[in-house]
């Protein structure tokens, strides 16, 4: 899911505009904020507040109208969406929800991709490839662009320093506490529908290494730009059981999520 945002961020990108509207233009993309109090996400086991503004809202639509596609029907009694701006965070996630239904793990990433590649226009990978090869620099700029960007996804992160291949670089992203996650609940909403496959678009679409490691003790996340991702098997995200107290769709008598089995 990151990776389209970062794509229409290159597309439309701040740095090309007059310095008023790049001031307009980041004014809104940051437009999302969290309403808590503390000015943090909420302690885990609380859903964190937010205030949305139009470009949030705008991303949460023209996403969730393409995965409406691929969805299951809603349940009956429930009024359809209309427009991109009938959705709000919760409606995007459920949306995601009947995504997985009835698909397995590859089926569920295969979505993701496929809505990926109809929101960019023709030609896009390729331009980001030649834009962005996969050098130090362009693994910072995209760590950078990350957080934000994509507030209005994951909630607050920051930019830290990690050492790849020996070589210490500012391409770590920090999430404190993943949106997406704890608003889902659920761990194979995490890893199917937005790890797998931005790992995967980022390596093989756009060609630039991208690593997400999931904290499922507090829903915090990193993200590595630059790091080439493990397979599936060896990922110790594939090994975790499911959130039983939070998750609609948990089985506790499995050892792990049965929706990340195959």
């Amino acid at each position: 899911m990151v990776a389209l945002g970062l794509q229409a961020t290159h597309l439309i990108s701040p740095q090309k505009l007059p310095i008023r509207k790049q001031r307009t233009f980041s004014n809104i993309v940051i437009r999302s904020s969290i309403a808590e109090p503390s000015g943090e996400p909420a302690p885990l086991g609380q859903k964190t507040k937010y205030n949305d503004g139009l470009f949030a809202k705008a991303f949460m639509g023209l996403f969730a109208r393409k995965m409406e596609k691929f969805a299951a029907a809603p349940k009956a009694g429930t009024e359809p969406k209309k427009g991109v701006f009938g959705y709000d965070y919760e409606s995007f996630v459920e949306v995601s929800k009947r995504v997985m239904q009835g698909r397995s793990r590859l089926q569920q990433q295969q979505v993701v991709r496929q809505v990926l590649l109809s929101m960019l226009p023709p030609g896009a990978p390729a331009q980001f490839r030649k834009l962005f090869p996969p050098t130090k620099w362009a693994a910072e700029f995209n760590a950078a662009l990350t957080v934000p960007f994509f507030y209005w996804l994951v909630g607050p992160s920051e930019v830290v320093e990690v050492e790849i291949n020996g070589v210490k670089q500012k391409s770590g992203v920090h999430i404190k506490k993943c949106r997406y996650l704890e608003n889902s609940g659920c761990v194979g909403m995490c890893v199917n529908m937005c790890k797998i496959p931005t790992q995967d678009f980022f390596t093989n679409e756009f060609g630039l290494p991208l690593t997400m490691i999931p904290n499922f003790e507090d829903m915090s996340c990193e993200m590595v730009y630059g790091q080439v991702p493990p397979s599936f098997e060896e990922d110790e995200a594939s090994k975790q059981p499911c959130f039983a107290e939070i998750c609609s769709m948990a089985n506790p008598k499995s050892s792990v999520c049965h929706k990340l089995q195959a």
